[in-house]
């Protein structure tokens, strides 16, 4: 059964990414074909074609590997400022230029006659912002709705102030052994303050030194700021009320998002129950800001975090669970969670459907990297372009014309060049050092 359902949880992560990455193309292929662009090809997946059917001018169809797709707008490239628009033909011979020309004339093959004013760099540059920033805008929707079915359909587990279960121990934490699983209690550890003032499994906690338990995470608090003082404790249990003395301890506490990172605070020896509460809008709006913030800090120390990886991958350091992942590792991780027997069918359904909102999150803001391949490198050299004409039609200047989008072709190709060897240490690593959820 774990096998099967391990299985399951892949298979629906990999629907989940091909259809995201369709919906993005698609996000193109609309707007495209509502502004009257020539569109030649849409495709989801790369490599071997596995189907394909013409319709019109555009040619629909799968490929073998479903990591990517792409829309096929012709006249992405204009002519250069010294050739004919019905006539594209190599007059360099510099390699850049070379490039440039070679990758003109490989467009204008598709270009006939009266396909003049139907080209991408004809259109007005709010039409060409919409058609190029539609499928990251896909992305983000898709993101916004994935969460909202997680959070206001299913729920979030959320901490009561009714206890689960009770520490046996206190067991010190130190920097040597933050990044290690907890161990098991020793005769020499010192007994848990919750369980030497009786606190038992299914106590509800009323209040805490006079302050009324309205949440865990006032009660936390409360606990944490108590230090190695006494405390008052109010709890009910089997429908009476008990007064409690507790002395709770100073204990370093390990770092969820730093395992290295050692705090000391108030230590009571308690875990709460948790239950699945639905969330409204407000969350889902809040959860996508703080997302959007954590994924833009990630972009931006992605460096850093990738050679880490690639130590990782060696055998050089453990691998960071919050670190990025490859579409392998992420789908690893849905199988894991389609697996997990300890949660219900429908947590786990929803841990896949919350993963894939992650994942689309990323790719509408990784596209906007204002680089090309991105999609945000189009948009970034299309504003400049309608900056730089306004600028001219303010001061009364000639056009100075549309930004030459080749020149760009040389950053193109090294930046896919960047992703692919990204890419393949991010596989590689997913696949001797993956990261468990265990």
């Amino acid at each position: 059964m774990t096998v099967l359902t391990y299985t399951l949880g892949v298979l629906l992560f990999a629907v989940g990414v091909a259809v995201s990455i369709g919906l993005h193309e698609m996000g193109h292929l609309v707007p495209g074909k509502l502004f009257n662009v020539k569109v030649t090809q849409f495709f989801v997946g790369f490599g071997r074609t596995l189907w394909s059917k013409q319709r019109g001018e555009t040619e629909y169809g799968l490929k073998a590997i479903p990591l990517g797709g792409y829309c096929k707008l012709v006249g992405m490239l204009p002519p250069a400022a010294d050739q004919d628009a019905d006539r594209v033909r190599n007059t360099k011979t510099g390699m850049f230029a070379q490039l440039m020309d070679d990758a003109r004339s490989a467009e204008y093959e598709l270009v006939d006659p009266h396909d003049h004013g139907r080209l991408f760099y004809d259109k007005p540059w709010w039409q060409r912002v919409i058609i190029m920033g539609s499928g990251v805008a896909i992305n983000i929707v898709i993101a916004f709705v994935l969460f909202a079915i997680v959070f206001m359909g299913h729920g979030v587990a959320t901490p009561t102030t009714t206890v689960a279960s009770v520490s046996q121990c206190v067991i010190a934490v130190t920097k040597a052994n933050a990044d290690k699983p907890t161990r098991e209690c020793r005769p020499t550890d010192p007994v848990a303050p919750a369980r030497k003032a009786g606190l038992l499994p299914g106590d509800r906690i009323l209040s805490f030194n006079g302050q009324p338990a309205k949440s865990w995470s006032l009660v936390q608090q409360e606990i944490r700021s108590n230090g190695d003082k006494t405390a008052t404790l109010v709890v009910e249990r089997n429908g009476r009320k008990i007064t409690l003395r507790v002395s709770t301890v100073v204990s370093p506490v390990r770092d969820l998002n730093d395992p290295t990172r050692i705090t000391k605070r108030g230590f009571l020896g308690v875990v709460p129950k948790t239950t699945i509460e639905r969330q409204g809008i407000g969350f889902v709006v809040t959860t996508m800001a703080d997302g959007t913030w954590q994924t833009l800090k990630a972009i931006g120390s992605m460096p850093v975090k990738l050679y880490h990886v690639a130590r990782a991958a060696v055998g050089l350091e453990k691998r960071d669970p919050n670190g990025p992942m490859s579409v392998v590792g992420a789908g690893r991780v849905a199988g894991e969670m389609a697996s997990a027997q300890q949660v219900s069918v429908s947590d786990r359904f929803f841990s896949v459907l919350a993963l894939l909102a992650g994942l689309n999150l990323f790719l509408g803001l990784i596209n906007l990297v204002p680089l090309p391949p991105f999609d945000g490198g189009g948009i970034a050299t299309t504003l400049y372009e309608a900056v730089r004409r306004g600028w001219a039609r303010m001061r009364g200047k000639p056009d100075p014309g549309g930004v030459d989008a080749a020149k760009l072709l040389p950053v193109t190709y090294v930046m896919a060049g960047v992703i692919l060897v990204m890419s393949i240490v991010l596989i590689y690593a997913d696949i001797v050092a993956p990261v468990s959820l265990s």
